[in-house]
């Protein structure tokens, strides 16, 4: 792997970052994962700003995005990034309890990289996320 970078990850549910780090590491992305709370802290966290603006430069490899959060809705975190140079590059995707296609259709025209619906079951959750990690992390090619 060229760039082994890091994976931020923006969910408000606990359980869910737990279950979506458990699974990146079972796909070998244990490297570096940042988990913020609610949409300020990962725009704060992208944009170097708040309580995050003296952290080290550089972006985010991969960013898992949900989409309902509090204070910032993820669709808003979402067109903040794809709207600014330096950071429309990152690849975004959407994990969302959601499989309505009005919510997948507005992911995508805000330009998301991928949208995610969380499987239920424990097993195929875990299965699709490791997949995510293993493609984006290791297979995918970014600049820089």
């Amino acid at each position: 792997m060229t760039n082994p970078g890091f994976v931020l990850l923006a969910d408000d549910n606990s359980t869910d970052a737990e279950l979506t780090t458990r699974a990146l590491e079972l796909g070998g992305v244990s490297r570096n994962i940042i988990w913020v709370q609610d949409g300020q802290a990962a725009l704060d966290y992208v944009f170097r700003t708040g309580p995050y603006a003296h952290r080290a430069p550089g972006n985010p490899r991969l960013m898992l995005l949900d989409m309902h959060m509090p204070k910032i809705d993820g669709l808003d975190v979402l067109a903040r990034i794809k709207a600014n140079p330096q950071t429309r590059p990152i690849p975004v995707v959407i994990m969302s309890s959601s499989d309505q296609e009005a919510d997948m259709a507005r992911s995508y025209a805000e330009h998301a990289n991928s949208y995610l619906v969380k499987p239920v079951d424990f097993k195929q959750f875990t299965e699709q996320v490791s997949q995510l990690g293993r493609y984006w992390m290791s297979v995918n090619r970014t600049l820089g």
